[in-house]
């Protein structure tokens, strides 16, 4: 059964056998993710075909990494197999799957 993690400092932050992947990032059921770590920010971004994207803050051990996550509170119609799932910036965050 296929498996996605994605990890601070070696922290598990979110971990899956169910995802949904779109161009290019796996989305985590917000189920999975280590709510304690999150924290909302104001940051919003537009995407023509999602809508509008909230943003996480990561504090992990004290670190904290800024807009590290996001999500679609309410997604478009064509994106609402990711609705209520959260996706990490590969740069931010350690995000692998088998």
């Amino acid at each position: 059964m296929p498996h996605a993690v994605a990890k601070v400092h070696d922290r598990i932050v979110a971990e899956t056998d169910k995802w949904e992947f779109v161009e290019g990032n796996i989305y985590f059921p917000k189920s999975s993710i280590q709510e304690k770590y999150f924290t909302g920010t104001d940051t919003k971004t537009f995407c023509p075909w999602k809508g509008e994207a909230s943003y996480y803050d990561i504090n992990v051990d004290g670190t904290v990494i800024k807009d590290a996550a996001w999500y679609y509170p309410t997604p478009k119609d064509k994106a609402q197999n990711i609705k209520d799932h959260v996706a990490f910036y590969k740069t931010k965050v350690s995000v692998t799957s088998d």
